[in-house]
């Protein structure tokens, strides 16, 4: 989410389209799912919103999790494993998170988890993962406390759980990027800031303000908003009085949208930004005809455009999955891989066998995993966060979302 040189990430990721053909055309010799007896049978779990207002990421996210299993198991990329998925319905609440990583912990065939789309949901599940020695790789959560600890702010940086890992750039590179951008790029000096105070909502807000301050701009206000409530009347009129020229909003597009609406039909003809959370077509759609230059960033380079993602594409088209897979797919696909690679290099230091220790074995692999994949380098640093920092803006162009620049963190 952050912004980076284009020409030297595109070379980059250009590179690394050839390795990424690779992920689909290794010829290690492995299981089928014909089920015969040679193989053994591992399960990646997936933990996503495959219901309610947030599905429309949550799906995206299992579906290019399947197609990464798929395509394991039809190039046979794993001596004498099967691949499978399971994927369970979070709702986006933080409870039927931590139901869902009890149930993945107690399946002895679970070897990694992908997932989940919501900070706040993997807050919930992260100490059972840990326990278990179950790694989780996330596609999507962006708080840096995830990693890196409550006082990361103040540059205290303590990993707590070793089994957590994401594919996707936090909040502490978003905000700031989406600062950078408006005050350097789009000129635009004062701001009114709303969030969800929600954990992914209230965090990113927190780093956007904190670096567009520094830059010389203007807040001039703040306010918050029940995300179940639709009418957001009271902040609007706090909105319309406050002389700004564009709103931050640090939460998700079911209630984005309708606030984009609700500004806009006040006569107050400002752009709305917000960060990954709101990037999907559902915001135009819920914004309505006045979504018109609002402004979104999200993680990554737009995958329809990265050489390093073209095989993804055509392989998510050929699958003729219901859904699109969304802001999320190719991180997600990349999460999937990740553990694949790590159950890989566990069967090879134990004779083509998986060990007795299966779950700790991958742990420790995904810590060195090295790849080249659908969103570009696939590699974790010490905390476990994506060594790929790469961020995009988005602007609403008609019915849809068009990138504007891609890049890194200034």
């Amino acid at each position: 989410m952050r912004q980076r040189s284009l020409i030297a990430v595109t070379a980059a990721l250009a590179a690394g389209a050839l390795t990424l053909t690779a992920c689909g055309s290794r010829n290690d010799k492995a299981g089928s799912d014909t089920g015969d007896g040679g193989n053994t049978t591992v399960v990646i779990g997936v933990d996503a919103p495959l219901t309610g207002d947030l599905s429309a990421l949550g799906l995206g996210i299992k579906n290019s999790a399947d197609l990464a299993v798929k395509q394991a198991n039809e190039k046979k990329y794993v001596k004498g494993v099967t691949f499978k998925i399971q994927a369970l319905d979070d709702q986006a609440q933080a409870s039927s998170g931590q139901q869902n990583a009890t149930k993945l912990v107690a399946d002895k065939d679970v070897l990694g988890v992908v997932g989940p789309l919501n900070s706040s949901v993997s807050e919930s599940m992260q100490k059972v993962f840990d326990d278990a020695k179950l790694v989780q790789i996330s596609p999507a959560n962006t708080s840096p406390s995830l990693t890196q600890g409550p006082k990361w702010a103040t540059g205290e940086k303590v990993r707590t759980y070793k089994s957590y890992f994401r594919t996707a750039t936090t909040d502490a590179v978003q905000g700031p990027f989406a600062a950078q951008y408006l005050f350097n790029k789009a000129g635009k000096k004062k701001v009114f800031i709303i969030d969800d105070k929600k954990t992914y909502g209230a965090g990113l807000a927190g780093t956007f303000k904190g670096e567009f301050t520094k830059l010389g701009g203007q807040v001039v206000g703040e306010g918050h908003i029940d995300p179940e409530s639709k009418d957001f009347s009271a902040v609007v009129t706090q909105v319309k009085s406050s002389g700004a020229d564009v709103v931050y909003y640090g939460g998700e597009y079911p209630a984005a949208g309708p606030l984009s609406k609700q500004i806009k039909a006040s006569g107050t003809n400002i752009p709305l930004i917000g960060g990954d959370g709101i990037y999907d077509k559902k915001y135009v759609e819920l914004a309505g005809e006045g979504a018109a230059g609002d402004l979104a960033t999200s993680v990554g380079a737009p995958v329809e455009s990265l050489p390093s993602a073209k095989e993804f594409v055509a392989n998510y088209t050929k699958a003729a999955y219901k859904e699109p897979f969304s802001a999320y797919g190719g991180y997600s696909y990349d999460s999937a891989w990740a553990i694949i690679e790590a159950v890989k290099a566990a069967v090879d230091a134990n004779n083509g066998k998986l060990p007795a220790d299966a779950r700790a074995k991958v742990l420790a692999a995904v810590q060195s995993v090295s790849f080249d994949g659908v969103t570009g380098k696939v590699s974790f640093d010490e905390f476990g966060d994506a060594t790929n920092k790469q961020l995009t803006v988005y602007k609403v162009e008609g019915n849809d979302w068009k990138s504007v620049e891609s890049g890194t963190l200034g």
